[in-house]
């Protein structure tokens, strides 16, 4: 996903990054502006703009990137082979071995060392990967599209912020886990000191700082979010809307963080490989994908595309702006229905009806099916005296739900919640109910709901373990 903040404790400030953008300000500038003039662009000069783009990307790639020259070679293609994105199926694909073991061939030999900023992904899929952002100017162009999409609910540069993300802010020294930044309108709050304990500082200090929007991991403001309901907190009056990325957003989440805080949640997707962008609009909860950055397939198990609405396959991605190191085809490992039809607020942009999340986030029935945490309730009272949940799978059809009990949790709550679990896996899942002290964050401060530690693979050539799959999955 998306990664925009403040890095703390010996990690690149925000405020450093911001200033850092300052040469590629040109960049950003630009990208901006074409972005206001092509969201208003009808779906046939969205389309053209996007051919252009890939011819321009294609015709490096094959002059400039030893790796996609070897690719071309190897096929018998040449870049004027490749008439638009769909042709695009006569390149192979991209994955995140094959990014591994080819980086250094992936790197454009047109571009000075220095033009090259080494990045990782946080490994939340288990394989971190590295790969090049074209130093300063890869961070202005997505400040742009971020800045684009967050126009839709009305954020300006001048707007307060409160940011609930992975940061370590503070200690509990001195009780004090924010800071600001930004110019003092950015408002980090640390997501590893939010306890029972701290959480009425957190408020208060919000209160105080009256922002007009909270940034965060959906899991971060939802520990806020379910503090303030159960303690009867009024909404902060200041908050226009919720901004939501680098995590799913579940159904559940939304509706606590729309009644909690009383405003708009606005979500996005995208990753640090910066290979898709997609958000939502001020007129529906669809992911608006946007074309001038790159070009998105959606792959059946097959390898073969799958579309028209409802139908379901792993996002695969094209970058058409990061020249430094080219990914063409990459695939995400994360899955998204299509959406069809157009949308009222007039962008003629594609859209995706929901991001399903990555295939870790899956559980596997005993039939083989993959299961999304999208079609599981979990916003049911069963979970009132839980303080916090995961689910842990390692054989198939066998589920580990850890919880972290309140003091209040009783036998019945166990028997009620084991119930409710059960309902809403299917009759495929063993559920066994554990209880833990604690359950805690990842590196970067994330909270997965779902840990998976089964191979799981979309695709069929990949010799999955996934031998029964529902219809859903082959739309």
């Amino acid at each position: 996903m998306v990664r925009l903040g403040e890095r703390i404790c010996g990690r690149e400030s925000f405020t450093a990054k911001a200033l850092g953008l300052l040469p590629a300000y040109n960049v950003y500038r630009k990208t901006y502006a074409l972005l206001r003039e092509s969201q208003r662009w009808n779906r046939e000069e969205l389309a053209a703009h996007q051919a252009q783009a890939l011819a321009r990307l294609l015709d490096h790639a094959y002059e400039n990137v030893p790796y996609y020259r070897r690719v071309f070679q190897e096929r018998g293609l040449v870049p004027e082979d490749i008439r638009g994105p769909d042709d695009l199926v006569l390149l192979p694909f991209l994955t995140r071995e094959d990014l591994q073991a080819n980086l250094s061939d992936l790197k454009a030999r047109n571009y000075p060392e220095s033009a090259f900023e080494y990045v990782t992904t946080g490994g939340s899929t288990g394989i971190p990967v590295g790969f090049y952002y074209e130093k300063g100017v890869s961070r202005a162009r997505e400040w742009a599209f971020m800045k684009t999409q967050w126009d839709r609910v009305g954020y300006r540069f001048a707007d307060r912020c409160v940011v609930l993300r992975g940061y370590i802010v503070g200690s509990a020294k001195d009780g004090v886990f924010w800071k600001k930044t930004l110019f003092g309108r950015w408002l980090l709050m640390s997501s590893h000191h939010m306890t029972e304990e701290t959480l009425p500082a957190y408020i208060d200090r919000i209160k105080r700082f009256k922002p007009r929007f909270i940034q965060g991991y959906p899991s971060t403001a939802v520990i806020l979010a379910r503090y303030m309901r159960e303690h009867g907190i009024e909404p902060f009056p200041t908050v226009k809307a919720v901004l939501c990325g680098s995590e799913n957003l579940y159904p559940w989440q939304r509706d606590l963080l729309e009644e909690v805080f009383g405003c708009r949640v606005f979500s996005w997707y995208g990753n640090s490989e910066q290979t898709v962008l997609a958000g939502e609009c001020e007129e529906s909860t669809h992911y608006h994908i946007f074309p001038e950055y790159g070009i998105v397939e959606l792959i059946g198990r097959d390898g073969r595309p799958v579309k028209g609405p409802g139908a379901m396959g792993e996002v695969v991605a094209t970058n058409l702006t990061n020249f430094v190191c080219p990914l063409i085809r990459y695939r995400t490992m994360d899955l998204a229905t299509a959406a069809g039809g157009s949308c009222s607020c007039g962008r003629s942009y594609p859209m995706l009806e929901r991001v399903e999340g990555r295939l870790q986030d899956f559980i596997v029935t005993g039939k083989g099916e993959l299961l999304s945490g999208i079609a599981m309730n979990i916003d049911t009272d069963a979970f009132d005296n839980v303080k916090q949940f995961q689910f842990y799978q390692e054989k198939v059809g066998e589920v580990i739900l850890n919880i972290v009990r309140k003091p209040t949790f009783s036998k019945q709550d166990a028997e009620y919640l084991y119930r409710e679990v059960s309902r809403s896996c299917g009759d495929d899942v063993l559920i066994t109910i554990r209880y833990v002290d604690n359950i805690p964050l990842t590196a970067r401060g994330k909270y997965r709901y779902f840990v998976q530690d089964l191979p799981i693979h979309f695709s069929e050539r990949e010799g999955g373990i996934v031998e029964h799959v529902s219809p859903d999955l082959l739309a």
